[in-house]
């Protein structure tokens, strides 16, 4: 008797349409997530990653430059800008693989029951368009679901505007499962318990891994008012610190894995519990990996075993969550962090056996009525401290509480065109601080390279 056919399912991680992106340990962690459920649950489960070129190895185009840590750019092509971009004088572009080869690769797959197309930044829709346009090219017919965070920031404008046939927004739940069972025909499925539960993401779909995204808690404790995390996970929960161990052993004995990016939102919180324990178990099992933080560590949890555990770990890119040195800004947009803090875990970080060029702070640029002052300040007190300022523009973001201040004070239409929402437009720009002056200010903290 034959066994029952195992139903396929198809992952998409869609193009980016910008100004500017940066592969930063860029990867499709919540579809992967997604994948491997769905593959315990008994699917067959295949990955089209349309800024991944390592998927195309028939592709021959010339490969953009990575570091060794895997982080780099994504191939590009400049595309024409969307109607509502076009006076901003920059050039516009799609970031990853040329659609011709998305399409060689599409009629090379077996046909899916079903498309999941995830989405990232709420500005970079167009791109998930163009995609979603692509697969109704390519296997017309086939239902296609978007999940992802501008599906849960902006559920219907992406029922709208993005071509799928469902949007499903907010985290993976048993309910999502429901829905994805019943649209194949396989009204049983159960059994969904929750992120604790999950089973490793799926790089393993990649052919080639030269890092991989490692979450070990979901959620964040804190509220701060630019932040949406609240809005994509439902609860902070924490694994098991034996359990992200033997996730790190598995990618690195089984797959060769040596750089891994941390995605948590709250890495450090709560130390004695969580972290601590997790870098002596890195330690112990004396793994030459390299670890990385591109989503920031909160500054006020960096005491100095702290610090000496994650140089010690192999901790290499180090970056803090501070935004600005104004105290009362600080108190106004979620206080989780302040000039003390920041200047004693430097301190720590430092006598640890971090530089200062390894020590990035992030600082908010263009937040609502910011003035341009207020960062200049920021800068040289982040200098003063030892550690390196990294600017980052404030991308308004629906959903948060400064949303609506920066609804009220954008000369962009914020709500109704999330286009507006990219931060490289500086869309909170004002006359106390202009595009000019942010351009400014990013020339003069620039580094020799």
């Amino acid at each position: 008797m034959n066994s029952p056919r195992k139903k396929p399912i198809l992952l998409v991680n869609p193009w980016i349409h910008d100004f500017a992106a940066y592969d930063l340990w860029m990867k499709p962690l919540g579809l992967l997530y997604v994948g491997s459920i769905l593959r315990s649950k008994g699917y067959a489960v295949s990955l089209l990653d349309c800024l991944e070129l390592s998927s195309f190895p028939e592709a021959g185009l010339r490969k953009p430059k990575k570091k060794e840590s895997g982080r780099g750019h994504f191939y590009k092509e400049v595309i024409a800008k969307p109607e509502a971009l076009g006076k901003i004088p920059r050039r516009y572009r799609r970031y990853g693989v040329p659609p011709g080869m998305v399409k060689n690769l599409l009629r090379r797959l077996p046909r899916p029951d079903l498309v999941l197309v995830t989405s990232s930044m709420t500005y970079w829709y167009p791109g998930v368009v163009e995609t979603v346009q692509l697969m109704r090219e390519c296997i017309p017919g086939v239902p296609i679901f978007l999940g992802g965070i501008y599906a849960t920031l902006c559920p219907d404008h992406a029922q709208r505007i993005s071509g799928v046939d469902r949007v499903l927004p907010g985290p993976w739940d048993e309910e999502k499962l429901k829905i994805v069972a019943e649209i194949l025909g396989d009204p049983g499925q159960e059994g969904e318990e929750g992120f604790l539960s999950w089973p490793y993401p799926a790089f393993d779909l990649y052919p080639q891994l030269s890092y991989v995204c490692v979450l070990t808690r979901s959620g964040c404790p804190f509220s701060c008012t630019y932040c949406a995390s609240h809005r994509l996970a439902r609860d902070f929960e924490s694994r098991n610190p034996e359990e992200v161990i033997g996730e790190l052993e598995h990618w690195h004995k089984k797959f060769g894995v040596k750089d891994f990016a941390f995605y948590d939102d709250a890495l450090l919180i709560r130390p004695d519990a969580h972290i601590l324990p997790i870098l002596r178990g890195v330690m112990g099992e004396k793994l030459p990996c390299r670890f990385h933080v591109p989503n920031a560590l909160h500054a006020k949890a960096i005491e100095r075993e702290v610090a000496d555990s994650l140089y010690r770990a192999g901790f290499k890119t180090i970056r803090l969550g501070f935004e600005t040195s104004n105290e009362t800004l600080q108190s106004e947009t979620g206080g989780k962090v302040n000039n003390q803090d920041l200047r004693r875990a430097v301190d720590s970080l430092k006598k640890a056996g971090y530089s200062r060029k390894e020590i990035g702070v992030y600082l908010v640029a263009g937040l609502p009525g910011q003035r341009l002052e207020e960062v200049e300040d920021s800068i040289t007190f982040v200098k003063a401290a030892g550690a390196r300022p990294i600017l980052v523009e404030y991308s308004p973001i629906p959903g948060t509480a400064l949303f609506e201040k920066a609804r009220r004070m954008s000369p962009f239409d914020l709500e109704e065109e999330p286009l507006f929402q990219n931060n490289s437009l500086l869309p909170c720009r004002w006359e106390g601080f202009s595009w000019e002056n942010f351009q400014r200010l990013k020339e003069n903290i620039k580094e020799p390279s």
